[in-house]
Parts: structure tokens; C-alpha cells; sequence
């Protein structure tokens, strides 16, 4: 059975469990990325003594694993099939919690600690992009490519619930324990996730798959632009507003993070269907602008309040982006290749937040904090422009590639 056939029986009752399931892994898989992303700015800074460019380096290293595994996550999860791809994920996940762990054990000497958690951040990141990959060609395979949004919404959904969570558990964690429990629970949360696994039936790659990498490109370069310009919000918000809280005195610093997450579910779960639906370069537009407005407000709060409703309004905005371009991404895609073009796509974001978080980094060190939330509005207004190229070209042309 190929993969096409796989993907035709689109919305069987028979996949609800197995989707519900993929959704799960993708959730506890995350929820360990989230419980050390609010800490790892403060172990950084204030355990190890460094500065906030190598805050952003740190934060940073993740996202560029994750941009240099995104290809091959991609074309293993076609040729080879998901289930593989997301339990090698879930096995370097681990393992990178070992490193953590390591990292504690050195903290005597912060530069050789410093270096192991990079090696940690970076394996974290390979791990993620295969059980991104994995956890997309899988709910493609049983959902059906006319449900390429839908599924989209869904896997983010399981995600940023998973920050949501994560934030203030992290925080918890890290202020009655120190980080020593953020790398058990990074150790122990993907080797219980291999159970749910186990449970899934295989669903077989497609021995046709190649990795027609110009091709994809092609199709992907543009929507990809304008995820990576927009991203670059949540990118600021999730490496640097800890900082911005501690540096005002202002407590509580989690809740930010629960609100942008919370924000994104909510807009995930009234809105998720639209991109399959109406046209998606203007949804990703009116997102676009719903974003730069929430990032401008946390540059502006004068509280923690409106800090909290920018996070809020940035994390809406932000909900629908990666859906409205993905479609776009894989419109014109070969079915054989759509994982390959689902890792491409998403490397665009690995890329973004990968170089901003050293660049926001220095425009901290250089402006101060409050500056890195105007530079990343400015940074996302720029995928308007994206969007709006592509609406322009869509309705002059009938097509996108």
C-alpha cells in the first residue's frame, strides 16, 4: 500500500484514535521543550554568569539543529515512513536530556557546562524536526492531503498546548529544584512517549519517494520567507520576555508565556479549518498584522498587564500563520514529496529563529530589552509583505509555483 493510498481515506472513523494519538506524542514531546523554555534564559544568565547574546546563542543552537535535520527528517518520513522518524525522535529527545544532565555536573567550570548544554540544545533540535516530521506525513497519511490546514492546526495546537503547560511547570521546577529536574523530566517524558508509540499501526513510507530538493524548494522558498519573517515575534517573546520581567522587577514572567500559548490554541481551534477553506495568504496577512500589533504593545507596557495582553494578541496573530503559508507550501507538491516539502517549509522557521535569537540578543545588549520587541514588529510587518505578494500574485495568476 502506498502512501497515496494511505491518504485517500480521508476522515475514516478508524483514524480518530491513531490521530488522537500521533497528537498526544507531539504534545508530551513538546511539553518537555516547553518546561525548559522559560528557565534556560535564567540558567544561562544567572546560573552560569552569561550575557544575553549567549542567551540567544543557547536558545538559538535548538533551531538551528533543528533547520540542519529538517531535510532529512523530511525525506525519511516519506521513504521510510512516520512511525520510524518519530521514534528515533523521541530517542535523541532523551538522550539530550542526558546531556543536560551532564551539563549540571559541570557547572563548576560554566564554559565546558555551557558547551554540553549547546550539545544538548542541538540534539533536542534534531529530535524535534523528526518527530515534527514524523507527526505530519502521519496525520497527512490518515487525514488526506485536502486536510493538509486541518492537520497543520492540529499538530500546532498539540504544541503550543504543550508550551502552555510547560511554562509554568518549568518555572516551578526550576525555582524549588534548579534545573536539575527540567533534565530528568527531559530524560523521562519521550521514553514514556515510545509506549503510545508502540500502539500505532506502521503506516508505510512510499518506496517512490526521491528527494527532488530544487523542486520543492521551488514551491517553498516564498511561503517560507514569510513564516520566517513572522516568526521572528515568537522567537522574542519566548527567548527574551523572561529577561524583559526580570530586569523590571516584574514577577510572574510564566504567564506570558501561558498567554501566548493559550492565545495561539484559541485562535488554533476556532480558526484552524479557514486555511483549507478561504484564501490563505489572506489569512496569513490579517495574522501578520493581528502579531506586529501584540509585539508592539509588550515594547510599549509600561506593566506586566499589558505585557500579558501583548503576549496574548502576539500569540493569536501568530496562530494562524504557519497553516495559511503551509498550504500555500505544499499546493503544488508531488504527494511523494511532501514530507520533504513539510521539512523545507519548516526549516524556514528553524532558520528564523535561529539567526534572530543571537541578533535580538545583541540589539539587547545594545538598546536594551525593550528594544527587541520593536525590532521583532518591524521584522514581522516584513511578512506582510510576503503575504500580500502572494495574495497579488494568486488572484492575477490562479496559482502559486
Amino acid at each position: 500500500m502506498t502512501m497515496m493510498t494511505s491518504q485517500e481515506r480521508i476522515e475514516a472513523p478508524s483514524t480518530a484514535g491513531p490521530l488522537a494519538t500521533v497528537m498526544a506524542v507531539i504534545f508530551t514531546g513538546y511539553f518537555v521543550i516547553g518546561i525548559a523554555m522559560q528557565v534556560l534564559p535564567l540558567h544561562v544568565h544567572q546560573g552560569l554568569g552569561y550575557g544575553t547574546f549567549l542567551v540567544g546563542i543557547v536558545a538559538g543552537s535548538q533551531f538551528a539543529a533543528s533547520l540542519i535535520s529538517r531535510f532529512t527528517a523530511g525525506h525519511l518520513a516519506d521513504s521510510r515512513g512516520a512511525k520510524r522518524v518519530v521514534i528515533a525522535g523521541l530517542v535523541a529527545a532523551s538522550a539530550a536530556g542526558v546531556l543536560y544532565l551532564v551539563s549540571i555536573t559541570l557547572i563548576g567550570t560554566p564554559a565546558l557546562s555551557l558547551a554540553v548544554l549547546l550539545l544538548g540544545r542541538a540534539l533536542l533540535g534534531a529530535a524535534e524536526s523528526f518527530m515534527v516530521a514524523g507527526a505530519l506525513n502521519w496525520g497527512l497519511a490518515l487525514a488526506g492531503p485536502k486536510n493538509t490546514g486541518k492537520v497543520m492546526a492540529w499538530v500546532g495546537t498539540a504544541m503550543y498546548v504543550a508550551f502552555a503547560a510547560g511554562a509554568p511547570a518549568g518555572s516551578f521546577l526550576y525555582s524549588a529544584h534548579g534545573f536539575l529536574p527540567i533534565a530528568l523530566a527531559t530524560i523521562l517524558i519521550p521514553l514514556i512517549n515510545l509506549l503510545l508509540v508502540a500502539s500505532l499501526d506502521h503506516v508505510p513510507g512510499s518506496p517512490h519517494a526521491r528527494p527532488a530538493v530544487l523542486g520543492v524548494l521551488g514551491a517553498v522558498w516564498l511561503p517560507g520567507l514569510g513564516l520566517a519573517l513572522s516568526s521572528v515575534g515568537f522567537g522574542a517573546i519566548t527567548t527574551f520576555i523572561v529577561l524583559l520581567f526580570a530586569r523590571n522587577g516584574w514577577t510572574a514572567a510564566w504567564i506570558a508565556l501561558t498567554a501566548v500559548s493559550t492565545a495561539f490554541v484559541i485562535g488554533r481551534l476556532l480558526f484552524g479549518h479557514l486555511p483549507d477553506r478561504i484564501d490563505c495568504s489572506r489569512i496569513a496577512l490579517v495574522c501578520i498584522l493581528i502579531e506586529a500589533a501584540g509585539q508592539s504593545l509588550i515594547w510599549l507596557a509600561p506593566s506586566p498587564p499589558l505585557a500579558f495582553a501583548g503576549a496574548g494578541l502576539a500569540g493569536l496573530g501568530y496562530s494562524l500563520v504557519y497553516p495559511a503559508f503551509g498550504v500555500e507550501a505544499v499546493r503544488h507538491v508531488p504527494a511523494e514529496n511532501r514530507g520533504l516539502a513539510m521539512g523545507a517549509y519548516t526549516a524556514c522557521l528553524d532558520l528564523a529563529l535561529g539567526v534572530s535569537a543571537p541578533i535580538l540578543g545583541l540589539v539587547a545588549g545594545e538598546a536594551g530589552l525593550n528594544a527587541v520587541f520593536l525590532a521583532s514588529a518591524l521584522i514581522v510587518l516584513c511578512g506582510a509583505g510576503i503575504a500580500l505578494w502572494l495574495l497579488t500574485f494568486a488572484n492575477s495568476q490562479g496559482r502559486f509555483g
